[in-house]
């Protein structure tokens, strides 16, 4: 137990925690507001229409919620429940922890002798974003891509009124909230119990985005106390997981494999994709991370940390499987690994 590699690895798992809590925390904060105070027709109010142009306002969204890859998936998960369309979701999920001010600022002041690497930062995290949102929003039956109690939460709201008015907790968003009493499609949802596949997209969206009741003041805040308390749980287990993980990996990697291969085009993209996904840093601070191997490492292969990390590190891929089936993780991570790879190797070849 007082060996240095045990010591080591303990320092980096309490390290990615204490890095990512305070945002996971923020996140579980915003996605209770939302549970509680915003209904799906005033989110959706401000979306437009096409698919292009929803997808690219779920990245810009990413703006307005400064957290990182910890924190927002809480908010997307809440966006998903209120019936946003999941490719809007994914855009705001992969842009989040990469456009927003807190992360931008940082990358400024990590790399003010690089400017070109925080403006490559920006535009490749928004664009990849954009990018694979819209190839999600081709999928038209949800049920393969959205976690089985997410699914069931969005097929509640064709239950008849008066059966939703009998249920007293929800596995996803207990009593009272938006779900309570969301009034029903035209369309006629088969008997409670039975499995409700033959839905629609554009079904299950539109009885999401029924108006909530009128609750008062003393009942949301019971049930936003209660989403609090039970995303803190959820989401705050699977972070020490991914992280105990991360840290168990990044003890194993000799530091002097990473620099003998630092300058290699291709190799160095590939090792630093691999890093950012093992150590899991939060994207506030990764920059400066990234920054330490600025003199060893090529400027594609810094950005790819950049870029890949906060969209798909380990203790993402553990907050996701809260949101997504794994096949659709595994859809989003092979299209990530892609984009990037492809833009870090545009930066070594042609970014001067």
């Amino acid at each position: 137990m007082d060996s240095p590699l045990w010591r080591d690895g303990f320092t980096l798992f309490l390290s990615i925690v204490v890095q990512a809590m305070p945002f996971l925390l923020l996140g579980v904060f915003l996605s209770g507001l939302l549970a509680v105070f915003v209904d799906g027709s005033q989110l959706a109010r401000f979306l437009p229409k096409g698919k292009v142009g929803s997808a690219v306002a779920g990245g810009a969204l990413g703006f307005f919620f400064p957290v990182c890859e910890c924190g927002n998936l809480p908010v997307a998960r809440q966006l998903v429940l209120k019936g946003i369309p999941p490719h809007v979701a994914v855009a705001f999920l992969l842009a989040a922890p990469v456009f927003n001010p807190v992360v931008i600022f940082s990358t400024w002041i990590a790399f003010r002798a690089m400017p070109e690497i925080v403006l490559y930062r920006i535009l490749f995290s928004f664009g990849i974003a954009v990018a694979i949102g819209l190839l999600f929003s081709l999928q038209k039956d949800l049920q393969p891509l959205l976690h089985p109690a997410v699914w069931r939460e969005l097929q509640r709201n064709t239950a008849p009124t008066d059966a939703l008015a009998t249920s007293t907790s929800s596995s996803l968003l207990q009593g009272g909230t938006f779900w309570r009493g969301a009034r029903p499609t035209p369309a006629q949802p088969a008997p409670a119990g039975s499995l409700l596949t033959l839905q629609t997209a554009e079904e299950v969206y539109q009885s999401a985005l029924a108006a909530p009741p009128r609750l008062p003041w003393q009942q949301k805040r019971s049930v936003l106390l209660q989403t609090w308390a039970r995303e803190i749980r959820e989401l705050g287990s699977v972070l020490i997981l991914g992280s105990a993980m991360a840290a168990l990996i990044q003890t194993v990697i000799p530091r002097s494999f990473l620099l003998d291969y630092g300058q290699d085009a291709l190799v160095s993209i590939l090792i630093m994709m691999a890093l950012a996904a093992i150590i899991s840093i939060c994207s506030t601070v990764d920059a400066f991370f990234a920054l330490s191997f600025a003199a060893t490492f090529t400027p594609g292969s810094l950005l790819a940390f950049m870029v890949f990390g906060p969209m798909v590190d380990l203790k993402a891929i553990g907050l996701m499987l809260t949101l997504f089936k794994p096949r659709a993780i595994f859809y989003l991570v092979i299209l990530t690994l892609q984009f990037t790879l492809v833009g870090a190797l545009a930066i070594n070849y042609y970014g001067g």
